[in-house]
């Protein structure tokens, strides 16, 4: 065993506030103190390498170690989380950084949705298929929500290498209390999806009439967030995808690349129409300017801060932002609304597109192939996928149970703001949309991003943007086939 140099630091408290941009770029994440893996662990306990405020909900004296208990895991043993860095690339490093030492600490590796499957890909997972309990797997298949469990597992051979957590949608909220008042009746607006050019009609027309300064505000800044969430769902929304599709997300090698189709363009134009006006050259007719410019800096935290600020109509975000805006004594003013839509359903070009669509984020729970407690650790698997853990989860965190239907069953009084909101959580599990995660995916997500903020921004036209991110996308499926191919 390699000995792990680093020392253990002791996070303080947070709140749900603690979730912050960095991490909402796969969903809810982590505001952690960068912290030490493997190493110092309670006798009894098996160690998760999590964030802080998955360490904060592991009290041994709380509420979830309880249910954990009553849910069949041995009384005797107890879950250590240990932090590491905030940004989940900095976190997806130090975990391969740990797998590839063979260090048997951590036991369990908390993985965000976005990068499980290159570890699947390495070899530094464990095949669960046959570690679980029957009633864990049958729950999986039938029960847990199938575009969060399909990021964990083997895109070749199909078998599951890691428990979902919990899944994270993005969502649109809106002000409905600014929109009320200026004489839209919002009473369908959770749970019937508006077309993005009413969408902008409505946004314009009640920051005109509330007197704020913005219509819109999201992501769009050159970072992981733009490739794999944000413009993900605007360009699915328009009936267009990276790949040509949902079916071939997460096998690399010459894959048919779409990104310089009309669909992809077309939601391009749309967003510099938000951003620019009419008077851009590239504009769509019909649509509103009702974004800053400042959108294309924007990550979570940034967009949130006029929202918040009470300056936004509408604001594109995960629901860690409904929960701080309930905090922050605004939430009865807040409505949810699914995802607008470019095109139907039956116009896209491709299965799976089209209508309203929610990126896929989230996190899972892996096993360390080199861990000394695999046996404990594979109880405390079980013991996460059950009903009520899940549901003990959402209730002190608002994390969202893999099995979304459960969400039927909450009381928001009881389990906080989120729940308040569930029908709409649910239809955006649905259309839910994963980033095409493969073991080159850091690589093309760059390109990706890169490219859709400089078509944002003006530097290039969305045409010249998406042929030259075409040819670096093709150049990159083109190495992993000859690859494949030696």
């Amino acid at each position: 065993m390699v000995q792990d140099r680093c020392e253990h630091t002791t996070p303080t408290s947070v709140s749900r506030r603690s979730f912050v941009a960095a991490a909402s770029v796969a969903g809810a994440g982590s505001v952690g103190i960068a912290g030490c893996l493997g190493r110092g662990a309670e006798e009894g306990a098996v160690v998760v390498y999590g964030d802080t405020d998955f360490q904060n909900i592991m009290d041994p004296a709380g509420e979830l170690h309880q249910a954990l208990w009553d849910a069949g895991l041995d009384e005797a043993i107890t879950v250590a989380v240990r932090t590491g860095p905030d940004e989940t690339e900095q976190r997806r490093s130090a975990a391969q950084s740990a797998l590839q030492a063979g260090r048997s600490e951590p036991d369990i590796f908390m993985m965000d949705s976005g990068w499980t499957i290159p570890f699947i890909l390495r070899g530094q997972t464990v095949d669960l298929e046959d570690r679980l309990s029957s009633d864990t797997l049958g729950l999986i298949e039938s029960d847990y929500l199938e575009a969060a469990v399909e990021t964990a597992r083997h895109p070749e051979s199909g078998e599951l290498h890691a428990l979902p957590l919990f899944p994270d949608f993005g969502t649109m909220q809106f002000r409905r209390d600014l929109a009320e008042d200026a004489g839209y009746d919002t009473d369908d607006w959770g749970t019937e999806p508006m077309s993005w050019q009413e969408f902008s009609e409505v946004a314009a027309d009640v920051r005109a009439d509330s007197g704020v300064d913005f219509g819109f505000t999201t992501q769009a800044a050159a970072y992981e967030g733009l490739a794999c969430c944000t413009f993900n769902e605007v360009m699915s929304t328009w009936g267009g995808a990276y790949f040509g599709g949902l079916d071939e997300l997460f096998e690399a090698g010459n894959r048919e690349v779409t990104v310089d189709e009309e669909p992809v363009l077309d939601a391009i134009r749309m967003m510099r129409t938000f951003v620019r006006g009419a008077e851009d050259e590239y504009a769509l007719e019909g649509y509103e300017q009702i974004a800053p410019t400042a959108i294309a800096q924007y990550t979570e935290e940034d967009a949130r801060g006029p929202f918040a600020a009470g300056n936004v109509v509408m604001h594109r975000n995960w629901p860690y932002s409904i929960a701080i805006a309930h905090d922050d004594g605004m939430g009865d003013q807040v409505g949810m609304m699914p995802m607008p839509y470019g095109v139907e359903e039956d116009e896209a070009l491709y299965d799976g597109v089209g209508g309203t669509a929610a990126a896929l984020g989230g996190w899972h729970l892996t096993l360390n192939p080199a861990s000394e407690n695999q046996e404990e650790a594979l109880q405390v698997l079980d013991a996460f996928a059950t009903e009520e853990v899940m549901l003990t989860i959402f209730a002190i965190q608002g994390w969202i149970p893999p099995i979304v239907e459960l969400l039927e069953e909450v009381d928001p009084e009881e389990t906080g703001p989120v729940a308040e909101y569930a029908e709409t959580i649910q239809i955006a599990g649905e259309n839910a949309v994963p980033r095409p995660v493969t073991d080159i995916w850091p690589e093309q997500s760059a390109h990706i991003y890169q490219e859709i903020n400089r078509a944002y921004r003006g530097v290039k036209s969305p045409e010249e943007a998406m042929t030259d991110l075409a040819d670096r996308l093709e150049a990159s499926e083109a190495d992993v086939g000859e690859q494949d191919v030696e």
